[in-house]
Parts: C-alpha cells; structure tokens; sequence
C-alpha cells in the first residue's frame, strides 16, 4: 500500500529525530562540553565533579583549520565562463556570508542543506538549514536522484513541518507538547491552501555532505578526533589531581610517636590522652622531637612531564590522523616558510577533496536556483560547470607574485593569471577587465598618459632644461 504524505512526514520526522543523537554528540564536543571519560570508578569516586566542565579542546581546532581555506569564489558555466546571473542570485540570498557557517555545520555535524524557493512566488531565494532540521531522502538504489525531502522547525507553540516531494509540497502543524499532525493554518492566509502543486517539478532541498563512503552516512570531522579528547581530557584531570595533592613535597617524622595531650577530669587526674590536630603544627610549621631516633623522611612533588609527555603524543596523534598541521596543534612556531609549505600540504590535499563533495551539491543548488529562474540552458550549463574556489594554499605575497610573474612569462591570458591571484573573486576580475578596455580606448584615442600614467605638474622652481646655459 502507497504510503500517504502525512505518513511520510511522520517517518521522515522520526528519521530526523535518530539522527539529531549522533550530530548532539558531535556539536558538544565542538562547543567544548566534554565527559570526563576513561577514569576508574576509584578515580571517579576521589574527583566527583571537581573537573565537570573543563576541557582542553581540539575538537574545535581541525574544522576551524579547514573551514578558513573553503571559500567558493563563483561558477563556471560548462563553456569555461563564468555564470554572472548566478553570482547575483548567490550574493542576493547573502549566500557568501551564510556558506561559511553552513560548510562548518557541515564539517561538524556530517552535513546541512540548501532549500532554493520563492517565499513571495516571485524572488527565488537560497537559505541553508542545519542537520537537526531538515533531511533528505533518495530513490531506493540511486544516491543522486531526490524523492522527498522535509523542514522541521518550531515557532514556540507549534512544531512545524514542511514535505516536498517532486510534484507536491505539504504543509502541517502540531502543539509542542506532542499530538497528531494537521494541515498548517499558522503563518498562512484564511485563502492559503496549506497543500499546494510543486512549480520546481523537482525536490528543492539539497544535501551538503562531508566525507562519506559509497554506504555509508556522511560523518563529522571529529568522529576520530573524540577518543583522542577524551584522553587528553583524562591525562590533564590526573594531572590537575596529582598536583593539587603532591605540589609541594611532602615529609614524615619517623621514630616518633604521634604528638598527644593528656585529658583531666574535674579534679585534674588524668583520665586519658588524645591525638593533637595535625594541621596546627602544618600552619604554624613548627615541631619538635623528642627521642634520639626520631628522624624525617621526605617525598617528592609530583612530577608533571610524564603526564604533559602524555598529552602531546595524543595531540601528534591528532595531527596526523585528520592530516591537521602540527602549528594549529602548537607543536611549530618559528618555521621557515619551506616547512610551512610542507606542513600544509596534507590539510591542502584534505580540503581540495571537500571541494569536490561540497562543490557538487553547490552545483545542484544553483542549478535549482537557474530552474526556478526559469532558464533551462543555464541550469544544464551549470549542471556540467564547476565550483571557483580560492586557492587553498597559503603563500607569502612574495611567492605569488612570483608564481604570477612566470604564469604570465608563459603567455597566459590575463584574466588566467589574475583568477590565481588569492582572495580575488570574479566581479574584481570583471571591473579589471573593463578598466583595462578603457585604459586601452583612451590610448588610441591620443591620451598616451593612460597609459604610462598621468605626468605630474612641473615645479615652477626648477628651470626648464637649457635654460640655466642661456
């Protein structure tokens, strides 16, 4: 039997609340909220929850290291040239703000999502959505063809919910507090049907995935990352306990009993004797021994490096498990800059990978974006195009000029050499390009100081050449 749209919606909100565990796990560890995880239960029974709260975190370290190097600059069209009206679409929804934050969820959290719509029916816009809050599902042995997918979210007295399939788009409503979904009334017109026909003919939900594998669910950039906290977390309590125990070294009064007073009754007999408070002699740090054989023994402070010798090995691990370098993890200061080039190398491979993850979904959100514009030839253009991403490799300024400077020895186009040029995005190279067509009219125009630059005004001080000899 052929599952209702309500039905679906109820399924795929289960599916979405399942998943929201897992991302939870993984967006606390970001923030820094971590366990004290791998302590003995009589560790555990000494400390309570002395150290609840702290955390040397570096789960935040490696996807921030990557996120500062994915920066998509513009789109290609599949003839090489870059797509303008895309570029106006991509910076009319603020995308070049909000793709930043988007691409960090998805580091963290496995994945996010982009819905391409008209909220007025009008403009097309491009919002993004976080993992616990939308999910998109795929025909049954096709993982690139979209059969449904759903928006959930709350307003502070409904839970709302949004299904879009190819043809339809379905509307619902329930209470916070739990009960049976209904068609949507808040929000819409008393005229609005909270069901109507799809115009996009397509699901307008896209997935932004991280790493993934062929049957597997994309996964956080600190899946790995987790253990290795947990263990530095643990080796830094250990430490925390052992010096707030053995700071300072400790001694022993040896043949020696311990110090007493006598205990009186009303008469003055002595009836007994009693020990006397250890802390007394600590504060005043006096003391004093009576038998020849006394003597005192002393143990040492507590020795920190074993443990910090600890905690920079699961920091290399770290490293060298999600090929983060070792500088963002503070184990290279003063570098040249040959061993900064090599260092990077493993986290520029890394991210010039999730280009090729994220830059397909990017693909599919603008060609939704060019479909809703109603321009087929340009969404089958950007279909088969391509992502212009800013070059992920750090250089000095030095370095790139020289790298330009040979590019161009080589009788590269201009505008070829200028797309390498760090942090320049396609509308620059546009208004460089018109500048050089002017510059170039006005050259054969006459106007040769356009060309060599305008000439400053003569200083009436300084004499004309030959006129001093005259």
């Amino acid at each position: 039997m052929a599952e209702t749209p309500l039905e679906m919606t109820v399924r795929l909100r289960r599916k979405l609340e399942s998943r929201k565990i897992r991302s939870r796990i993984w967006g606390e560890y970001y923030e820094g909220k971590h366990p004290l995880m791998f302590a003995s239960p009589e560790f555990r029974a000494q400390v309570g929850d002395l150290f609840d709260g702290f955390s040397d975190n570096w789960c935040r370290t490696v996807p921030t290291a990557m996120i500062e190097r994915m920066s998509p600059l513009g789109f290609r069209l599949e003839d090489g040239s870059l797509d303008k009206a895309a570029q106006r679409a991509w910076k009319s929804s603020e995308c070049d703000v909000e793709i930043g934050l988007t691409m960090l969820d998805a580091l963290v959290t496995g994945r996010c999502y982009a819905l391409v719509w008209k909220p007025d029916g009008i403009n097309t816009e491009i919002t993004f959505e976080p993992e616990g809050q939308a999910l998109v599902e795929y025909v049954p042995g096709r993982r690139r063809i979209r059969s449904a997918g759903i928006k959930v979210w709350r307003d502070g007295e409904h839970e709302l919910a949004t299904l879009f399939l190819p043809d339809m788009v379905y509307r619902w409503q329930r209470k916070l507090s739990g009960g049976e979904w209904t068609e949507r009334v808040t929000g819409l017109r008393p005229s609005e049907s909270a069901h109507f026909r799809n115009p996009l003919g397509l699901v307008p939900l896209v997935e932004i995935p991280n790493r993934t594998r062929l049957a597997q669910s994309p996964v956080s950039e600190i899946c790995d990352v987790i253990p290795l906290q947990n263990a530095i977390n643990n080796q830094w309590a250990k430490l925390f306990f052992a010096t707030d125990d053995r700071a300072l070294p400790t001694r022993a009064v040896l043949g020696m009993d311990r110090p007493v007073r006598e205990i009186t009754d009303d008469t003055g007999e002595v009836i007994g004797e009693e020990d006397l408070p250890i802390g007394r002699f600590r504060s005043d740090r006096l003391l004093w021994l009576e038998k020849d054989t006394a003597r005192i023994a002393e143990f040492s402070a507590v020795d920190p490096r074993p443990f910090l010798e600890v905690v920079r090995e699961l920091i290399d691990h770290i490293s060298a498990q999600t090929r983060t370098p070792a500088r963002y993890l503070g184990r290279l200061v003063n570098i040249a800059a040959d061993t900064l080039e090599v260092d990077d190398s493993s986290l520029v491979s890394k991210v010039r990978e999730r280009h090729k993850y994220v830059g397909s979904a990017l693909r599919e959100v603008m060609r939704l974006e060019a479909l809703a514009a109603e321009e087929p030839a340009r969404a089958e253009a950007l279909r088969l195009g391509d992502v212009v991403w800013r070059d992920p490799q750090f250089r000095s300024d030095a370095q790139y000029a020289d790298a330009l400077v040979k590019l161009k020895s080589l009788n590269l186009p201009d505008e070829a050499v200028w797309e390498r040029i760090p942090g320049v995005t396609p509308d620059e190279i546009e208004r460089w390009k018109r500048m050089r067509t002017d510059q170039a009219a006005a050259v054969v125009g006459g106007d040769l100081a356009s060309l060599y630059g305008v000439k400053p005004e003569p200083d009436p001080e300084t004499p004309e050449p030959g006129a001093e000899a005259a």
